[in-house]
């Protein structure tokens, strides 16, 4: 699939296919082998300079068999042999064969070599799109022979050559795109997806959910661009995309199950020019090229599946409120004892469930601060969490939080029926200890879902709005904590009141199949085509 999608429903975001396994870059998805895809993918005619060599192999990461086919493709339109073009560049014909045949990766100085002497920018022989419909499935059949789910066919190895007519690759190829259609299995079902959730959010809890080598990635996007601080503006933003490649469109008719589209052939996002639930444009602009600059491949498994997410979210929340310029603040104000998220939401102009996300990415590694984070809606159902700092959060039997619904004494339940939901502090005694809490409730949003900050008790000095005089006990989990209703309450309504329940029937049904769980991919595919014939009118 020549496209990459980024789900609406459930915020999930996977790499897609380019009729073989590793997508238009081939081995190692989007960016291809291990790449990220780079800027620069529109080369021109002209001989390039070693330093546009130079930029160039610094962005891309070379794509042997792309390389080869164009290469190829290059010295035939210009009616070359092996021999001619060798000794123009001081190469033997079989080493000019073996990069053709994607089997040696060409240094610098020969890329260089060889834009000059097939009179085209070195970016030309760099790009990652094939130069023909042919060498786009030769590529791809390729590809498909070292997919175990084609080897375990026991088929001999097809050698592609020149007499090897152009329709018997496109049905090689469409076979085995459809067959490993077929094999999908569905993603996971709701057990294997809360067992992987809550595998994924120890891990996280483990390293203090601070990743330092995304943190890496998101400040070299900005330092390229010459980000100086402060909220990162609309200019900058297209200019870290640009910087990889992509050209950003904003479409009203982008399919409804989708946040954002990219079009990998030609390196287009797009998107709608409004928010979609809790995440503004340039939020998923800059998680839809997280996939990319952190090299995503198609997911596994669930577990791999959910890792992406988090990876590239967190990539987005690293360029919008950077390391460098939050940390400093956030020390400065734990200095002053005056932390709070609605600062780090104001300086950095993001949603304030962004700042409490990374408060806790920076809050143990560079303050020393254990805490724990919450989001729930009004009936106290938990939607995400996470903690180190101890406090215990209701779980099922495989440790998964998400669907559970947390004491009626927590500062995520009270802050509901708080004079102010925009910020509610309390203090909450709990058998793991006590805590002081922060909650919000975003007024903007149709469905009111409220966002939890705390940390144990000792660490509450630090924090603005330390001296609320509100405090809760609670005994969950205990169930005559509030899990039960009051004695003098049920002894007036016990079998006198039959509630219809709201069917959540997800709950009871795998997830779909396929690498976009719930994406209608003819309604992408339709839209892709409608978007290219409208370029080309």
């Amino acid at each position: 699939m020549t496209g990459f999608l980024e789900q609406e429903s459930g915020s999930f975001t996977v790499s897609g296919l380019d009729l073989g396994p590793g997508g238009p870059g081939g081995p190692g998805g989007p960016g291809g082998r291990g790449g990220r895809g780079g800027s620069g993918s529109s080369g021109t005619g002209g001989a390039g300079t070693a330093g546009s060599a130079a930029d160039a192999a610094s962005d891309f990461a070379v794509d042997l068999a792309t390389f080869g086919q164009r290469l190829r493709h290059l010295r035939r339109a210009r009616g070359l042999t092996l021999t001619e073009l060798g000794s123009r560049v001081g190469r033997a014909p079989s080493a000019l064969s073996l990069l053709e045949n994607g089997r040696r990766e060409p240094k610098l100085s020969l890329i260089e070599s060889l834009a000059t002497a097939l009179s085209v920018a070195p970016e030309e022989l760099l790009r990652h799109q094939p130069p023909s419909r042919r060498a786009q499935l030769e590529i791809a059949l390729e590809q498909a022979q070292h997919d175990p789910l084609y080897s375990d066919l026991g088929l001999p190895y097809l050698k592609v050559g020149a007499r090897v007519p152009s329709d018997v690759l496109e049905h090689l190829v469409a076979l085995y795109t459809e067959l490993r259609r077929q094999r999908t299995r569905p993603t996971a079902t709701p057990e294997e997806a809360r067992l992987a959730n809550a595998g994924l959010r120890a891990a996280m809890r483990e390293r203090g959910n601070y990743f330092a080598g995304i943190e890496r990635l998101a400040a070299d996007a900005l330092r390229v661009v010459g980000y100086r601080g402060g909220p990162l503006s609309q200019g900058t933003l297209l200019a870290i995309l640009a910087h990889h490649g992509f050209t950003v469109n904003y479409a009203p008719d982008l399919p409804r199950s989708v946040r954002s589209v990219t079009d990998l052939r030609h390196r287009r996002v797009y998107l709608k020019q409004e928010d979609v639930g809790m995440h503004s444009p340039r939020t998923i602009l800059l998680q839809t090229l997280g996939h990319f600059v952190l090299d995503h491949d198609t997911p596994h498994d669930f577990a791999d599946f959910l890792r992406q997410r988090v990876e590239a979210n967190y990539f987005a929340a690293a360029v919008l409120v950077p390391e460098e310029f939050a940390a400093r603040f956030l020390t400065d104000a734990k200095q002053a004892r005056d932390l709070s998220v609605e600062d780090l939401r104001d300086v950095f102009a993001v949603s304030y469930e962004m700042a409490a996300h990374r408060f806790t990415n920076l809050a143990t590694h560079h303050l020393g601060l254990p805490c724990h984070f919450v989001k729930n809606d009004e009936s106290g159902i938990i939607y995400k969490a996470y903690e180190n700092d101890g406090l215990v959060l209701p779980a099922d039997e495989s440790g998964a939080i998400e669907g559970q619904r947390m004491c009626r004494q927590w500062s995520g339940r009270q802050v509901f029926s708080a004079p102010d939901r925009s910020l509610y502090c309390q203090y909450s005694d709990t058998p793991s200890g006590t805590y002081w809490c922060a909650a919000h409730v975003d007024p903007s949003r149709d469905r009111g879902f409220a966002i939890t900050l705390g940390t144990p008790y000792e660490h509450s000095r630090w924090f603005r709005g330390r001296d609320t005089v509100i405090r809760k006990s609670s005994r969950c989990p205990d169930i005559d904590c509030c899990q039960r209703p009051p004695a003098t309450l049920a002894s007036r309504w016990e079998g006198m009141a039959w509630p219809s329940a709201r069917a959540h029937s997800h709950i009871l049904s795998a997830l779909p199949s396929g690498s976009f769980p719930g994406v209608d991919e003819t309604d992408v595919y339709e839209f892709l085509d409608r978007h290219g014939k409208q370029r080309t009118e």
